[in-house]
């Protein structure tokens, strides 16, 4: 398989765009937002069948963690990996990097998911104000109200929207292995949480329908904003880093022997893009200057030793004097 063919470009390009899926992103956002709005009735309305599950499952899993001390070890170091901090440097990384190469819509984008999804985490605990689990002999401490999750939100923002920034340029190996990291890293987050006695269920699963949220909005506004931007960063950032990732690997990785008669396929539009304007440019004057010096050595030189040299086979032209 090539380095960088996968998928197809003719495929992608014959995919429905970004603005034309507006509506199903949106209607994704809507429908978190609304899941989420149900769940915040329920918790401000102490439903009976909601408190029941919380309590039975933040006890179970907190007297587990209590008299497992490895576990609760382990808890505590994934907890710390998927904090906020991490995942929003994360993010600021992925949008530096993207802005450094041009791709300026895209990494307002990312940059926004953590912006906004700090905005609405801290709007939404300081609205509801609920408080933390309680116990005896806790294994952690958390400040600030539960409800949602910072650490479940932070986590599943980060890893969609980094799955999002790899999907266009993956094919279905790897987005497969993607989205099932990002799933596991999100929900063993989420899970580490209640374990350590910090957050009920509910928190966990509020973070979550937020975060929904949260990518899909942000993602239409954008678009809404200045549409074509997003798909068109996204090109942008493919046939931008392929010509480093060819130089790189190439040289380590040989390239399968053609057979005689073997068609050698058609070159993809982005393969014409990756030479720059500038290296057409300078090949064409070097060209251009190589036939100018041919052609005074053969003016300068006998007509007797240019007898056996063919005619020059450039079409007359009468606005060219003799």
């Amino acid at each position: 398989m090539h380095l960088t063919s996968a998928p197809d470009r003719r495929a992608l390009s014959r995919r429905p765009t970004l603005h034309a899926r507006l509506p199903r992103y949106a209607a994704i956002a809507l429908g978190a937002l609304s899941l989420f709005g149900v769940l915040l009735a329920l918790v401000e309305g102490h439903w009976g069948p909601l408190a029941h599950l919380d309590h039975g499952w933040a006890t179970s899993l907190y007297n587990l963690a209590r008299r497992q001390t490895a576990w609760t070890a382990s808890l505590q170091t994934i907890t710390m990996l998927g904090g906020p901090l991490v995942m929003r440097t994360l993010l600021a990384l992925a949008a530096a990097w993207l802005w450094a190469i041009g791709a300026r819509t895209l990494a307002g984008w990312t940059a926004a998911q953590a912006l906004v999804g700090w905005g609405v985490e801290w709007a939404a605990k300081a609205v509801v104000d609920r408080p933390r689990p309680s116990w005896p002999d806790p294994v952690a401490h958390a400040a600030g109200p539960a409800f949602p999750s910072g650490h479940a939100m932070a986590a599943a923002i980060t890893a969609t929207t980094l799955v999002a920034l790899v999907w266009p340029r993956a094919d279905r190996p790897v987005r497969i292995v993607c989205c099932t990291l990002a799933a596991l890293s999100t929900l063993l987050v989420g899970f580490t949480r209640i374990a350590l006695g910090v957050h009920w269920p509910s928190d966990v699963l509020g973070g979550w329908f937020l975060a929904v949220a949260v990518v899909g909005g942000t993602t239409v506004a954008i678009e809404l904003w200045k549409p074509g931007a997003l798909s068109r960063d996204v090109r942008r950032v493919d046939w931008r880093t392929r010509p480093r990732v060819q130089s790189v690997l190439a040289p380590a990785v040989p390239f399968p022997e053609r057979r005689t008669g073997e068609p050698l396929g058609e070159p993809s539009r982005l393969d014409e893009l990756s030479e720059t304007s500038e290296q057409r440019t300078a090949s064409e004057q070097r060209t251009a200057s190589e036939q100018r010096a041919a052609s005074e050595q053969r003016a300068e030189r006998p007509p007797q030793e240019r007898l056996g040299e063919p005619f020059d086979e450039r079409p007359f032209d009468p606005r060219t004097p003799d």
